[in-house]
């Protein structure tokens, strides 16, 4: 009796993923080189929608892709990873029209490695801006420990988030990304090491959290009114913890970058912010400094 020939890399079915699929989720990142991230894969799966396709060969996913659905308005595209042993076979083509279809008509946003651009750009998406990953240890002061240009500006109010911030979170979210996060601001609290406001005469004016990520902590999302309450929002954040700062700052926000730098973070990597279906982002980028992720836009 003839045992079935393999399914090839083509015919392999796509599935949704779910919170046990957290550690194969886990191994891909490592196989791809990133941090392991379950605690960030925990979120995007109870928040988002996550694909995969299972490895032919029995161990772990061959492949997976994630969709953040905001309203009718928006998605997020992110997590769009193969295994090192089935790259450049198709997958992530395959995955990515898949998601394209299920999404129907609604327009798309995703954060593009150089890796990556290429298909995107065969697949439709267009640039429509960039952003700068810096990281490193966060110091008070420039290298040679004297303080900041922006040091005189007057000082911002921000404090630790409290229970009843969310809804005027959420409001200051909405107005600033144009889209309705709840579901995933919602699960900031529990996810974030800490979440921090920034606030004048009672109203919140930026909000940021910090989350674990290996062995450095990542400041995502910085919502803010302008570049001075950004800076206090990560001087804040930074004041909580002895490990190594990473964050995705819109490239746009070049004083943001400067004053990261001269406290010690390095450029590391950086990404294009590519659209499907939509000419730009919606609501206000001068106040979208960083993304949560680059997997939720």
């Amino acid at each position: 009796m003839h045992s079935p020939s393999p399914l090839s890399l083509a015919e392999l079915p796509i599935r949704r993923l779910n919170r046990g699929d957290l550690v194969p989720c886990a191994d891909l990142c490592e196989d791809r080189g990133w941090p392991r991230d379950e605690h960030r894969w925990s979120l995007l799966l109870s928040a988002g929608t996550g694909y995969g396709i299972d490895a032919p060969d029995g161990k772990g996913l061959a492949a997976t892709c994630l969709t953040m659905p905001y309203g009718s308005g928006l998605t997020a595209v992110g997590m769009l990873l193969v295994a090192d042993r089935y790259g450049r076979r198709g997958l992530a083509r395959r995955l990515m029209r898949h998601v394209m279809e299920a999404v129907g008509d609604t327009p798309l946003v995703l954060y593009a490695t150089e890796l990556g651009q290429p298909l995107y750009e065969d697949l439709g998406f267009s640039p429509v801006g960039r952003a700068e990953r810096v990281g490193g240890r966060f110091g008070a002061g420039g290298p040679d420990g004297s303080p900041s240009v922006s040091a005189s500006r007057p000082s911002v109010t921000t404090r630790p988030a409290a229970a009843d911030d969310l809804r005027a979170l959420v409001r200051l979210d909405l107005s600033v990304f144009g889209a309705d996060r709840t579901h995933l601001l919602a699960r900031l609290p529990a996810f974030s090491d800490r979440l921090q406001v920034a606030e004048e005469h009672g109203e919140l004016i930026g909000y940021a959290a910090l989350w674990p990520s290996g062995q450095a902590e990542v400041v995502g999302p910085l919502v803010a009114r302008d570049t001075a309450t950004a800076q206090a929002l990560i001087t804040a954040l930074a004041a909580t913890t002895d490990r190594p700062l990473r964050t995705d700052i819109h490239a746009a926000h070049k004083e943001l970058l400067g004053w990261l730098v001269e406290r010690g973070l390095e450029p590391l990597t950086g990404t294009t912010v590519m659209t499907y279906d939509i000419t730009d982002l919606p609501g206000d980028a001068a106040r979208r400094f960083a993304p949560l992720t680059l997997a939720t836009g």
